[in-house]
């Protein structure tokens, strides 16, 4: 093996200085593709010798406390990196197979690889090996269409298609066991430095993570093209303008027409029957107990949706239609609708389909959530936005980027 990646190596320094100006953009584009999946080989090459190198105990015939610490010094990389390489060689040579066949075929990434075989594990221990097998093969075939981020969002679901009839009791104790560690890991930390500064650490659970994003977004936003501070910055300060509010009057300055506000998402039946989980407008989930205890709160907005996911009525603070119309728009879309723009609902303005301008009504039929970026590139370029039978947004890009122009969405804000 010494001999044969000594070879690949001279193969690939030969590569480093080569022009590549000269080429073609299809052999440009080809050349890419080519490095990227010699990548991903090397990489199960390289979890192959990890899994060795840990199995007989190197690392501490070299006086290392660990296979991740020896790493560290033999391979120059942070501990938490190495102890990722080893959980994951152990995890591919002892459970998932096909998962590193995939990975030396340069088919899935490495961060790709890590996602399967985070979700298969938590499959196998809900339904069994035969069923954790099927989902191994449906999460490669997604592999090719998502990035690790969308794709282990997605493997929350993986029930749904590999076996539908455990699904819903998997998805409730999965929920539960979060719900569990969230009660269990929260805390905050203030630790006062010698200056009079306070430094502050924690982690916080899904319902008081959103509370405090309902706070202090509206307030981070730059304020105008001459406002310098960092994002950092700009949170920090939006703290302080909450606790002052908060101790003066309590009332938070509006954002996209409405205060700022929780929205928890649930089913009819759900809420009725008081059963069923529900999501919050940021897209973290909560258990049915808090659903109810949240709708009970005058500043939390319950927003019931009936069984084909329409909305059937969005609570309101205040009798402006604006207001109900953007509520149910972020629940239709969920944030920015453009593909692949991960951007949540209070980053997003309200795009009309049909310019305004030009006549086109202000509903829910004619509008579509755009952040800012995605917003000005739909005004500027050949793109084009409509609404699919299902009436959810769909994008048809320009004839130069795909010759038969076939409509994309996105599956960043999917809840299902």
């Amino acid at each position: 093996m010494v001999e044969e990646l000594a070879q690949a190596d001279d193969a690939v320094a030969a590569c480093v200085d080569a022009a590549v100006w000269p080429l073609p953009e299809h052999e440009l584009v080809a050349a890419l593709d080519a490095a990227h999946r010699l990548q991903q080989r090397l990489a199960a090459v390289t979890l192959t010798l990890v899994r060795e190198i840990d199995g007989r105990g190197t690392a501490r015939a070299h006086g290392a406390s660990s296979t991740a610490v020896w790493l560290r010094e033999r391979l120059r990389m942070t501990v938490p990196a190495a102890r990722r390489l080893v959980d994951l060689a152990a995890a591919l040579d002892t459970g998932h197979p096909q998962v590193r066949q995939a990975l030396a075929d340069g088919v899935v990434t490495l961060d790709q690889a890590r996602v399967i075989a985070d979700t298969v594990t938590t499959v196998n221990t809900t339904a069994g090996t035969e069923t954790a097998d099927k989902a191994v093969g449906v999460l490669v075939e997604w592999a090719g269409q998502f990035d690790p981020t969308l794709l282990r969002r997605m493997g929350t679901r993986i029930l749904d298609h590999v076996a539908p009839d455990l699904a819903d009791a998997a998805a409730a104790a999965a929920l539960a066991a979060d719900d569990a560690r969230a009660t269990r890991d929260r805390h905050l930390t203030l630790s006062a430095q010698t200056d009079g500064r306070l430094r502050l650490t924690g982690i916080l659970d899904a319902e008081t993570a959103a509370l405090l994003r309902a706070a202090i977004d509206p307030l981070s936003a730059p304020a105008g093209p001459d406002d310098t501070r960092c994002a950092g910055q700009r949170r920090h300060d939006a703290l302080t303008d909450v606790c002052r509010l908060a101790l003066r009057t309590g009332d938070l300055p509006e954002h996209g027409g409405d205060p700022a506000q929780i929205v928890v998402t649930t089913g009819y039946d759900a809420l009725t029957r008081q059963l069923g989980a529900g999501t919050l407008d940021i897209g973290l989930q909560l258990t049915p107990d808090t659903v109810r205890r949240l709708a009970c709160d005058a500043t939390i907005l319950p927003a019931v949706l009936g069984g084909q996911g329409q909305v059937l009525d969005v609570g309101r603070q205040r009798r402006l239609v604006t207001g109900a119309l953007r509520r149910a728009l972020v629940l239709r879309d969920g944030g920015c609708a453009f593909p692949g723009c991960d951007r949540p609902p209070r980053w997003c303005a309200a795009h009309h389909i049909h310019q305004w301008a030009d006549g086109g009504p202000t509903n829910l039929d004619n509008a579509v959530l755009l952040c800012g970026h995605h917003h000005r590139h739909l005004h500027h370029s050949q793109w084009t936005v409509r609404l699919g039978d299902d009436g959810k947004p769909e994008f048809v890009p320009p004839a130069w980027l795909d010759p038969e122009q076939l409509p994309r969405r996105n599956h960043y804000h999917r809840r299902r």
